[in-house]
């Protein structure tokens, strides 16, 4: 055996058991999938946490403006202005949803918009455990109860701006999947897309038995009735509203 492929079964196994360092995997163009199934990691509750914060440029361009705030503290109390093509206020509210279809053929969707928050004893076997509205470490979590996996067709994970104010690219955003065994499973939205609304994350399918999480990372400029149209759903659309806090 050469001593070339020796490294190349090196660096296959270690992301396959990810990485030793910070026991997880991350999905990017290069490698964009991972067996749940072959991982071991294909039963018990699967938690899907989505995260984000500002991003460093933002922040740091924020503390040079501290000096102006003493001066004048009364600019402390306004909103932050995007300077993008046109001037809105920074309002970002991130929110995570999941588009399943199920063996049987039955489709839907759980996410805070409209207070579909879903069931882990039934149909869909997808829990969505709150809405967090002001990007707190916590953030949001979906929780799929993968017991039942043999039930379940595809799942796809998004994330979409709930208010009007398009700013992923204000934003650093990341959704990582913890199974019940084995490594975690990172995926960055790290792609600017200043006007983008929504984004497929990725999709968990059922493949002849075998549980497949593939990273898509696709951005679209509308809202749910967008990504279900480019991944074929067919369900219908209207407007929905969340409750007041």
């Amino acid at each position: 055996m050469a001593f070339w492929d020796g490294l190349r079964r090196g660096r296959a196994a270690q992301f396959d058991s990810g990485s030793a360092a910070s026991n997880s995997i991350e999905l990017t163009r290069r490698r964009p999938q991972v067996s749940l199934s072959k991982q071991s990691a294909a039963t018990g509750n699967l938690r899907v946490n989505l995260s984000w914060r500002m991003r460093t440029s933002d922040i740091e361009g924020r503390s040079r403006q501290s000096g102006r705030l003493l001066r004048n503290p009364s600019k402390l109390f306004r909103p932050e202005v995007v300077q993008a093509h046109t001037q809105g206020v920074v309002n970002v509210d991130l929110d995570l949803g999941c588009l399943y279809e199920m063996a049987d053929g039955s489709k839907g969707v759980v996410q805070p918009l409209g207070g579909f928050f879903g069931s882990l004893n039934e149909v869909p076997y997808v829990r969505l455990s709150g809405d967090d509205r002001f990007g707190a470490p916590s953030g949001e979590t979906l929780f799929v109860n993968l017991d039942h996996r043999d039930e379940i067709r595809r799942l796809l994970f998004f994330v979409y701006i709930y208010d009007r104010t398009p700013a992923f690219d204000r934003t650093h955003a990341k959704v990582t999947l913890y199974p019940s065994n084995g490594p975690r499973v990172e995926i960055e939205l790290d792609e600017r897309a200043p006007q983008a609304r929504s984004c497929a994350v990725f999709m968990v399918e059922n493949v002849k038995g075998e549980l497949i999480v593939r990273r898509e990372v696709k951005f679209v400029y509308g809202f749910q009735a967008e990504l279900d149209r480019l991944y074929g759903w067919g369900l219908q659309w209207g407007r929905g509203y969340k409750t007041k806090t």
